[in-house]
């Protein structure tokens, strides 16, 4: 970046989930432009893309599809309110959402971000039992380590406290499950054998308070901001079961799952699962404008309709809700999954990522590295017996992602995990490439905090 506007960017830009003293006298990579796997800098440095730019990359970057849908559209509609008014590429997508997605799911409500995708399906839950004979269903119930989004109701649900505890007094109450974190399990059990015994928690708040429960959100098989963590489906199958035994509503997170991340198309179909609310969006159009859509059955919508005197209208909505060009961004996405070989490639392309990815096993400070589809992470520890982790002051994501970037990658850890959030279109030899540089990084122990300095 020129010096000018690095200048600039240091007076007038805040970014997000970023401590702004780390960049008072180093540069932040200026990025130009960008091309399917790469992201190049002000002075054509190349960067692998491996975490999507934020999970959301699905085609790789400036996809000619994706594109040519864009430009199409801007010739004839750039942006309509979708209250009262309709348009053609908000109508086909909704169609396409729905086909694609559980056969009880019919109804789509549009909004722009993973955050409102969740608080919508809350809200829709909260509203349906209040208007539907059931007003003390008001409860929610998450997960330890879930995360949800930023806003306070997605808060209130998520439970990650590096991000979330400084607005403690702001959230409301909500139940929270111990995380279904594998391989910190504190009984001790392996996944391969265990019977999901963790979920006895939910059993007992069911049996306790399940008639004041509306709904429970989850990530479906990982959860993500919250240190990748990697569950099995049977886990997800289970607690599916035991919410739809008691009358409680499902609200399935797949905003960073869906599109294929996980080896399926949405991760839910791993465990043969049908939730009443669906959220969706990073992926939804590609990556490359904002748009979410959540998704609900026939019998949430039928509790919302009726004369405007019954009082039972959704009064919820956005300014950029259904775009026209997000829409058909994500219809020119759709449209790519169903004329390539997207879905077909990936089971060649996450084994070869695991082959690849297995060595890593065996440095000293890797605990554990985990998979799921296109997703890889590896868990640092600083005692790899115990499974001691390295505490927060000692930072050690931040060495490896500045050597990333001179590796040409660009990583961003969570705390003392390292992971790849890499776009379908990867190649064997991307893969190989990205793992090497990679190797180089992490098997330098003058690359992790307190080991080799």
């Amino acid at each position: 970046m020129s010096s000018d506007l690095q200048a600039k960017d240091r007076q007038y830009l805040w970014h997000p989930y970023t401590q702004m003293h780390d960049y008072a006298t180093r540069e932040l990579p200026c990025i130009d432009r960008a091309e399917g796997l790469f992201l190049y800098d002000r002075s054509g440095k190349p960067y692998y893309d491996t975490i999507s730019s934020w999970w959301c990359i699905v085609h790789g970057h400036n996809h000619p599809t994706i594109m040519g849908a864009i430009r199409d559209q801007l010739a004839r509609l750039d942006q309509v309110l979708l209250a009262g008014i309709t348009h053609e590429p908000a109508i086909l997508l909704a169609e396409q959402l729905v086909q694609r997605t559980p056969p009880a799911l019919s109804k789509v409500f549009y909004s722009d971000n993973g955050s409102t995708a969740c608080e919508i399906a809350v809200k829709l839950s909260v509203q349906y039992w209040r208007q539907n004979g059931r007003p003390e269903r008001t409860k929610m119930v998450g997960l330890t380590r879930g995360y949800h989004g930023d806003t306070i109701g997605t808060m209130s649900l998520g439970g990650v406290p590096e991000f979330h505890q400084a607005f403690s007094g702001m959230l409301f109450d909500s139940y929270r499950l111990p995380s279904p974190y594998c391989y910190r399990c504190p009984d001790g059990r392996e996944q391969a054998t265990c019977n999901c015994e963790c979920l006895a928690a939910y059993e007992t708040l069911l049996a306790e308070h399940g008639r004041e429960i509306a709904a429970l959100i989850i990530e479906p098989l990982i959860q993500a901001a919250g240190g990748m963590i990697i569950y099995p489906a049977k886990y997800l199958a289970r607690i599916a079961a035991m919410t739809r035994a008691r009358g409680v509503h499902l609200i399935l997170d797949e905003v960073a799952t869906g599109f294929g991340r996980t080896g399926t198309f949405f991760a839910l179909e791993q465990a043969g699962v049908s939730p009443d609310f669906l959220c969706l969006s990073k992926g939804l159009t590609g990556g490359v404008l904002p748009m979410a859509a959540t998704l609900t059955t026939d019998e949430i919508y039928q509790g919302f309709y009726g004369e405007y005197s019954a009082g039972k209208t959704f009064f919820h909505g956005h300014t950029f809700t259904g775009n026209p060009l997000a829409a058909a961004a994500a219809l020119g996405s759709l449209r790519v999954f169903a004329e390539g070989e997207t879905m077909a490639g990936l089971p060649a392309k996450i084994e070869h990522l695991r082959q690849r990815l297995a060595r890593f096993a065996d440095l000293p400070w890797v605990g554990e590295v985990r998979q799921l589809g296109l997703i890889a992470a590896l868990e640092l520890v600083k005692e790899k017996a115990g499974k001691v982790p390295f505490a927060p002051e000692e930072r050690v994501g931040w060495p490896i992602y500045l050597k990333g970037l001179e590796e040409g990658l660009l990583l961003r850890p969570l705390g003392n995990v390292v992971y790849l959030w890499l776009p379908l279109s990867v190649t064997m030899a991307a893969i190989d490439e990205i793992s090497e540089r990679m190797w180089r990084i992490l098997a330098d122990p003058t690359n992790i905090a307190g080991m080799g300095r």
